[in-house]
Formats: C-alpha cells, sequence, structure tokens
C-alpha cells in the first residue's frame, strides 16, 4: 500500500492526510466545485475533482470517487465519516476496482451500519438493548402502535444514519406522522436512504461510547471509552475521555460487551459502539455501531498514546495489531469540543459564509484539527463543521480550565461559531461536576447569556458586523480594543412603482406597514416543506416552511399572529439568503 485517496474532506480529510504522509504514503484528496480551494486540497499531494457541490454529485457519487481513485493509480480509499464511510456498496465498489478499503468488510458495514440489522447481533452477543424494532418502519402505524406497548417518548431514527441526522423525538402519538416524515426527508438528504426504525427513547440518559480496534481474524481490543452526553437535537457537542464518574466494573462490563458484538459481526479495522448508560441504575444499552473513524477520536488518541488512522492504515495494510494495545490505560483526561458554523444564540442556526479572520490557539495539551482557513467561504451544502478543539490535562479539572484557555485564544471572524456556547458549557456547575446528560444542553444550562450574532426583525436576519481590533497604548500600558460598528442607517428608496400588486404588498410590509411582517429566509438552503397557504390563520411561533440547510433541517416561524397574504416559496426550491417567505398581516 503506497498510495491512498481519501473519499472525504474538510477536518476530517485533513486528518487522514497528514497521517499517510507521515506514513510515508502519498495522500490523494477529492474535491467538489465548492472544495477547489479548500485546505484539505492544499495539504493533499495529489488532489482530483470528482463533480458539482451537491453531495449527489460528488461526494455521494461512488462511481466518481472509484473512477478517481483508477486515475490516480491509488491503491487503497479510506472514507473518513460521513458521507459513504458506512456504505457496504462504497465499500464492494472499491474491492471490486481492485482497491483496499481502510475499514470493515462490506458484510460488517451492512450488518451493524443498518441499526435495525445491528440490534439482531447485539443480540446474539447478548449485549443489553433498549427496546425497539426489528424490521424498518412501513408508516406511522407501526410506530403508534410501538408507542401503545412501550410507552412514550420514542426515537425515530434512520436506520443507515448516524450523527443524530434522520432522529427525531416524539412524546406523543398525534406527533408520530410528522415525526416519521421529517425523519425520512432528513435522512434521505443525509445518507441517501431513508428507512427509519422505532426505540424506545430514554429521557436523560448518558451517552458513553467504546472504542474498538479488531484485526479481522479474530482479535479485537478495547481502547478506552468516551462520553459524548453533552448534544443538541441530538448533534454531539462535547465529548470527553474517560467518561467522568464511570464505575470501574462498569467500564469493564462495557468494554467486554463491545468487544463481543465486534466479534459477532466479524468486524475488522477501526469502530465504536456506542451504549446508553443510566447512572441510577448502573445499566447500560446498545445503541448501535459507527463502523469507521468518530469524529470524537482525538481524545481516545490523547489518552490512550496512540494514533489511530495509523492503526486503521496498518490494519488495511495486513500488519494487525500491536501487542501494546492489549494493554492500553487511559492517562490523563481529554475534552474535545465541535467549533461549527452556527449561531448557538440563535437556537445553533447554521451559519455558511466567509471566513475572514482564523487564529488558532497553541501551548501545551491543546491540538486544532481545522478543515479550513481564513479566506474559505463555508458552502450551505455541507455539514457545519469547521475544526475541531481538543484539550488534554492530567485531569479532567486541568483539561477543562485549559479548553477555557483555548476557547479564548480561538478567534474566527466572518461567521459565528459555537466557540460562546463551548466557553459557557465549560463553566457550567454540572459539567463542571461532571453531572452530564443527553438533555443538559437543552433542559439544564442557562443560555440566556448567549447574544445572537443575527438581527431577528420584519426584514431580512442581518449578520452583524465582527469587531474591529484596535491596540492602543496609555501611560505605557498596552490595551486591546474591539470597535464594534453602529448599525447603518436605513436611506429610504427611490420611489418607484412597483411592478405587480404582489410587490406593492411586499414593498409596504418592508418599508414598516402597519401590523404587516415579512418572514425571510435565515439563510441559503432549499425548501423541503411548505406548511401553510395563502389566506391560513396562523400563530406566533407557528412553523411556516421546513428549510434544509448544511444537512439539517430548520423551521421558518412566524413572529407574529396573522393572515399569510402573500406566499412566496414553494417546495423543492432552492433560497438564498434573505428570500421573502411570506407576508404575515396581524390578526
Amino acid at each position: 500500500m503506497e498510495k491512498v485517496l481519501v473519499a472525504n474532506r474538510g477536518e476530517i480529510a485533513v486528518r487522514v492526510l497528514r497521517a499517510c504522509r507521515e506514513l510515508g504514503l502519498v495522500a490523494v484528496a477529492v474535491y467538489s466545485d465548492a472544495d477547489r480551494d479548500a485546505l484539505h486540497v492544499e495539504v493533499a499531494d495529489e488532489a482530483w475533482h470528482i463533480g458539482e457541490a451537491t453531495p449527489a454529485k460528488s461526494y455521494l457519487n461512488i462511481d466518481a470517487l472509484v473512477d478517481a481513485a483508477r486515475r490516480a493509480r491509488a491503491d487503497a480509499v479510506h472514507p473518513g465519516y460521513g458521507f459513504l464511510a458506512e456504505s457496504a456498496a462504497f465499500a464492494q465498489a472499491v474491492m471490486d476496482a481492485g482497491l483496499r478499503w481502510v475499514g470493515p468488510r462490506p458484510a460488517a458495514i451492512a450488518a451493524m451500519g443498518d441499526k435495525v440489522a445491528a440490534r439482531r447481533v447485539a443480540e446474539q452477543a447478548k449485549a443489553p438493548l433498549v427496546p425497539g424494532t426489528v424490521e424498518p418502519l412501513a408508516g406511522p402505524e407501526g410506530a403508534v402502535a410501538f408507542g401503545d406497548r412501550h410507552g412514550y417518548p420514542l426515537a425515530l431514527k434512520a436506520a443507515f444514519g448516524g450523527g443524530g441526522r434522520g432522529m427525531k423525538v416524539v412524546r406523543s402519538a398525534e406527533e408520530v406522522a410528522a415525526g416519521l416524515e421529517s425523519a425520512r426527508r432528513e435522512s434521505r438528504a443525509a445518507f441517501g436512504r431513508d428507512e427509519i426504525y422505532v426505540e424506545r427513547y430514554l429521557d436523560a440518559p448518558r451517552h458513553v461510547e467504546a472504542q474498538i480496534l479488531a484485526d479481522g481474524r479474530g482479535e479485537v481490543v478495547f481502547l478506552g471509552e468516551r462520553d459524548c452526553s453533552l448534544q443538541r437535537r441530538h448533534q454531539k457537542l462535547v465529548e470527553e475521555a474517560p467518561a467522568p464518574g464511570l464505575p470501574e466494573e462498569v467500564r469493564v462490563a462495557l468494554g467486554k460487551a463491545a468487544c463481543d458484538i465486534a466479534r459477532a459481526a466479524d468486524y475488522e479495522n477501526a469502530g465504536t459502539v456506542e451504549f446508553l448508560y443510566e447512572p441510577a441504575t448502573a445499566k447500560f444499552y446498545f445503541l448501535e455501531m459507527n463502523t469507521r473513524l468518530q469524529v470524537e477520536h482525538p481524545v481516545t488518541e490523547l489518552t490512550a498514546g496512540i494514533d489511530l488512522v495509523h492503526a486503521q492504515l496498518r490494519v488495511a495494510a495486513g500488519e494487525g495489531i500491536p501487542a501494546a494495545y492489549d494493554t492500553v490505560v487511559a492517562r490523563g483526561h481529554a475534552i474535545e469540543v465541535r467549533i461549527n458554523a452556527e449561531d448557538p444564540g440563535a437556537r445553533f442556526m447554521p451559519a455558511p459564509g466567509p471566513i475572514t479572520g482564523w487564529r488558532e490557539p497553541g501551548g501545551p495539551g491543546v491540538r486544532v484539527d481545522a478543515g479550513v482557513r481564513a479566506g474559505f467561504t463555508v458552502p450551505q451544502d455541507y455539514d457545519s463543521l469547521l475544526a475541531k478543539l481538543i484539550c488534554w490535562g492530567e485531569d479532567r479539572d486541568q483539561a477543562r480550565r485549559r479548553m477555557l484557555r483555548a476557547l479564548d485564544e480561538f478567534q474566527i471572524e466572518g461567521v459565528p461559531t459555537t466557540i460562546p456556547f463551548h466557553r459557557l458549557a465549560m463553566l457550567d456547575p454540572a459539567f463542571v461536576a461532571g453531572e452530564v446528560s443527553t438533555v443538559l444542553v437543552e433542559q439544564g444550562m442557562d443560555l440566556s447569556s448567549l447574544e445572537p450574532a443575527v438581527l431577528d426583525g420584519a426584514g431580512p436576519r442581518t449578520a452583524k458586523a465582527p469587531p474591529r481590533r484596535l491596540v492602543i497604548e496609555l501611560e505605557g500600558k498596552r490595551f486591546d480594543v474591539d470597535m464594534f460598528p453602529q448599525e447603518p442607517v436605513k436611506v429610504p428608496d427611490r420611489t418607484r412603482s412597483p411592478r405587480s400588486p404582489k410587490a406593492l404588498e411586499r414593498a409596504r410590509a418592508e418599508s414598516g406597514g402597519p401590523g404587516k411582517e415579512v418572514v425571510k429566509t435565515p439563510m441559503q438552503g432549499t425548501i423541503v416543506k411548505v406548511l401553510v397557504a395563502e389566506g391560513d390563520a396562523v400563530k406566533a411561533g407557528q412553523t411556516l416552511v421546513v428549510l434544509e440547510a448544511m444537512k439539517m433541517e430548520n423551521h421558518v416561524t412566524a413572529h407574529q399572529a396573522g393572515t399569510v397574504s402573500g406566499l412566496e416559496v414553494h417546495e423543492g426550491e432552492t433560497v438564498p439568503t434573505g428570500a421573502t417567505i411570506a407576508i404575515i398581516e396581524a390578526a
């Protein structure tokens, strides 16, 4: 194995490409139209174009990726995570082309990547399971019947998904049909499949996962656990290793269960077995297995002292697992936060756009895995993850304090990011005490101090200009001063006759007409669902349309009660930021 093509983008592509070069392998990148100037393209030894920005025409296009590998004369393909990383069809296509696949065999991907089939494997391995269906849902009736037997809330989950996408929690039978439809749409957009299954939803568990490595010949090692409980909308925000406060007997049992499941699946290469843990009962339940590298793998690397990507490549090359991995013991503590292009003060709204400034933190125990840099425009076609900030300490409190210091040093301009949220999280009393759960962010944290980076109003949501930093000296002492530009003064446009009655209506509303509100798109995206019609009466907070952007669904709501007097969009339409959705006339 001398030349590896990395079939991915962003920070994980950068991470794997660097590992390849460290091992003396030729590192090959692929890129879409939106990524011609991306960091992963610059890091690679060579790069090949694979298609348009739309994932289906580039990073989800199996034929284009295999063709690029052939043209590049690569020996192997590493899928990273997301996109086709858990596609058995892609793995098989790579192998059929005579290339090595850096990951598990297609059969194991099919068994464990299908969350329903994975439950069967876990049953075979005698792992504890949350009640759930063994077949994908044909319609809402199956989920309603399940809820009648086991009670609510329920989790409707993408059978071929992960990362919280394609997952909806429903708390009554009346919510099932809409939740199932939304889960299918999101799953189809993110993974190209829309099969959904149902599980009993545990209200406030911890999310604990086990990192394993298997050589494909029966040897499986447990490399430690991670706690990934801090989540929003089932998307992980903060991860750490080892899991704080986990009893040693639970840690041992969890690791054994993970290895048993991997053996039952005839697994090869790196993988993660995820569990839900209830501290009150000290019981854990199998959730799913990710047949790939995880976003949060760096916290295991820092505490275990191993390079997981190097290990993946060596197992794929047939070198097996080093004997030292059998006795890995966690040293110290590591915390990772995801730096996303999202506005935490505006319900974590995705925020694509140009990055005008970028300065990473440094110092002992600080690692940054980034996929962007200053000057790059974050596309709306992909995930909002910009970088991962990982801090290691001799114990958890040192790692947490080091993270606070690093967050203060991390400077990103041009797009709002999740950095303000992470500062808040590191100081939250429950997090400081290690008393975390999957609902802590949404139900236990006070996020009221997070200010939106965008303004809500009758007009378009307009991004605040970033501050300008000036350096001044006063009596020999240096001061850094942030200058915040004032809001621009509105100058009325020249008066002219609108071209149509609808345009006139819109112009009156935008100019502050009494009782009128213009609802606009908060970002570029695709209208996947229109929930109102012309003339409908709506309530304040009612969802008007569902906008898909950066692989997530966002509900755009009315800010006042009234009547829809102008509906400007239709399902399937791609809209820019600030496009008019509807005019609401006050009741």
